[in-house]
């Protein structure tokens, strides 16, 4: 008859708990199941009840992505958050970071070309990138195909990734909005007006943001939206775009301020989320973990103001 198969609500809260607990693998969490009875009960498993197998756990996680569970389960923490009034609704801050692709770099070869030829003396193949001319244009991951070779600052190494954007509110740090998108030059900017006008709703709000949104076309597009950006200046080689109009408010300064606080929600979805480099493969797969990493992380802080506040 087969492994029988698990039930979804189980799954979300053994996701969670590898989140939570930075569990590295599907079994060290079934082995953390096995002996931990916390992990026993918050999962909802008997004392005597099978744990399963490992390989059931990640075959049945695939039945998530095509029910947009992640998404469902962040809007509802984020319920429960303005249930407790923990949200604000005026002052956001939109941000990106880059998350490393589960590809080497052995797989980014040119398109259309064949296999390599089978290896001597061993089962990896020596590859040598000396004096080769390298572009998404003309090369692909043959391990991740939506992955593409980008960084974030000069100097840096180029890495197969995607680029993570949050959305949050500048009240209590609660991410409101999650995006994924491939890694281009244009992308940051893209996501964050497309998470402000699903936040902005007609009413005037504020947007703060790194020099990297510094752009005459996006604080322009922000202002017709009727969104003052709190964008920080980017001075080095160019004008800003941001002027004394906006910059003489005291609000301006609170969101820079509260700007650098973003810097902490990519931090625990790397360090404790496991999200600086992704172990599943596809965008879908990717954002669906970057969304319920974002909606744990929202959870954690919950708990903290929650505590504080009793």
């Amino acid at each position: 008859m087969g492994r029988p198969s698990i039930a979804p609500e189980k799954l979300l809260r053994a996701l969670l708990l590898q989140i939570l607990y930075t569990v590295r693998s599907e079994r060290l969490l079934m082995e953390r199941l096995n002996d931990d009875l916390l992990f026993r009960w918050f999962v909802g498993l008997n004392l005597d009840d099978p744990v399963g197998d490992a390989s059931v756990y990640s075959k049945n996680r695939e039945r998530l992505l095509e029910g947009e569970v992640a998404q469902e389960f962040f809007q509802q923490v984020l319920a429960q958050a303005e249930q407790q009034n923990l949200l604000s609704d005026e002052h956001f801050t939109v941000d990106g970071t880059l998350i490393e692709a589960w590809a080497g770099q052995k797989s980014f070869k040119p398109k259309g070309s064949g296999d390599p030829p089978p290896p001597q003396g061993g089962s990896n193949p020596e590859v040598n990138f000396r004096g080769e001319k390298r572009s998404n244009a003309t090369h692909q991951s043959t391990t991740d195909p939506e992955a593409r070779l980008y960084k974030k600052a000069k100097g840096q190494e180029a890495k197969l990734s995607f680029l993570g954007h949050v959305l949050r509110e500048n009240r209590n740090g609660l991410v409101v909005d999650t995006n994924l998108t491939l890694a281009t030059g244009t992308a940051e900017c893209e996501a964050a007006l497309e998470m402000v006008q699903e936040q902005a709703d007609g009413k005037r709000v504020t947007r703060g943001a790194d020099k990297n949104y510094d752009t005459h076309a996006f604080v322009k597009e922000l202002r017709q939206q009727g969104v003052t950006p709190h964008v920080a200046q980017n001075n080095r080689n160019r004008s800003s775009a941001i002027d004394a109009r906006t910059t003489r408010h005291p609000g301006y300064a609170v969101s820079q301020t509260k700007r650098k606080r973003g810097e902490e929600i990519f931090a625990w979805m790397k360090m404790i989320g496991r999200m600086r480099k992704v172990r599943h493969r596809g965008r879908k797969w990717v954002e669906w973990m970057f969304t319920y990493t974002a909606a744990a992380d929202n959870l954690m802080r919950m708990l903290k103001l929650t505590e504080a506040s009793a």
